[in-house]
């Protein structure tokens, strides 16, 4: 009878223990991989995140939503789920960027913006195969940008502004087929920027501004077809010098135009003018000399253009009214 007894206690302690694994498999049915990773950018993140990240499951059991900040896939075959995405931004989050990170490969989305990360990015993060959009701007984040980010053929957005960033610029960006928007501005970068970068079929917005910048814009469009599809470029507050060619009209979708505070000279092409959808040129704070040309005057859609601070010969044609454009230093215009 004791036998018995304990047999159906045994056997109903069994139960009791599978009924629980049971329970938990179906309770959480985000990969383990993903899991283990989230726990220990969790761990390393502290109270910042754990009052938004509660459960055992971080894409959500049912009873709990999902962890704040972060998406999952829908099931797959196996029944799991995946982490496809992780912003936490803005929250003060202290000290190195989380390596754990690296080990969410299905991310396509990482946003840690405007928080206090220091240190370098890992190398390790050309592991991110599936990534498509990628924010650290606003930290404090140092040393190169790594070339391996030039691995994540996917990548269709780099923020990488308002940290502190030093070396060059990676030619190894060049390999990200669909990058649209490139942000680089406000670090400490040196160099030259890479030409490269001209061979981007897709990028509209290159931002570079704010650095320790050396070259020509010559030196970056002198590849024939360069940045066919740029809409804005900023380069200014660098140590760019040289002229303005007249290859620089073959950018025909350029909208903006930005080369304030450089070391810039020469006169400015009479074809830069004709840059059919050029809305915004600034020129300020170089040393430019010469007449602006009286086509920019006549521009369609040219609605602000900055030229103080340099050399122009004062015009002796008075300007009279344009509905669209704004001029500073006005009386320098011919």
């Amino acid at each position: 009878m004791a036998t018995c007894i304990h047999f159906l206690c045994s056997a109903f302690s069994h139960f009791i223990v599978a009924s629980l694994i049971l329970n938990e498999l179906v309770r959480c049915k985000t990969l383990k991989r993903d899991v283990k990773a989230l726990n220990e950018i969790k761990a390393s993140l502290g109270w910042r995140v754990v009052y938004a990240w509660i459960g055992d499951d971080p894409c959500g059991d049912g009873d709990l939503p999902p962890w704040a900040g972060i998406t999952c896939s829908a099931a797959n075959e196996n029944d799991y789920r995946v982490v496809t995405g992780l912003e936490v931004y803005a929250v003060s989050i202290v000290g190195p960027f989380p390596l754990a990170v690296i080990n969410l490969v299905d991310l396509t989305r990482l946003d840690l913006h405007n928080n206090k990360l220091t240190g370098p990015i890992p190398p390790q993060i050309g592991r991110l195969k599936h990534l498509k959009i990628l924010n650290l701007r606003w930290n404090k984040l140092q040393d190169a940008i790594p070339p391996e980010i030039g691995e994540l053929k996917q990548l269709t957005h780099l923020y990488l502004s308002f940290n502190n960033f030093k070396g060059g610029i990676p030619r190894e960006l060049a390999n990200l087929p669909e990058l649209r928007y490139l942000q680089l501005h406000v670090n400490r970068l040196t160099g030259r920027i890479p030409p490269e970068l001209g061979t981007l079929q897709n990028l509209r917005h290159l931002d570079v501004g704010n650095n320790h910048l050396v070259g020509t814009l010559r030196e970056l469009i002198r590849f024939e077809g360069c940045f066919p599809s740029l809409r804005n470029l900023y380069l200014n507050n660098n140590y760019l010098t040289g002229g303005v060619p007249s290859q620089l009209a073959n950018l025909t979708n350029l909208e903006i135009l930005y080369l304030s505070y450089n070391k810039m000279a020469g006169i400015i092409p009479f074809g830069l003018a004709h840059i059919p959808r050029l809305t915004y040129l600034y020129l300020d704070h170089n040393q430019f000399l010469g007449r602006i040309p009286d086509t920019f005057y006549k521009h369609p859609f040219l609605k602000e253009m900055y030229i103080e601070g340099n050399s122009f010969r004062e015009g002796v044609k008075p300007i009279g009214d344009h509905k669209y454009l704004e001029l500073s230093d006005s009386d320098f215009l011919f």
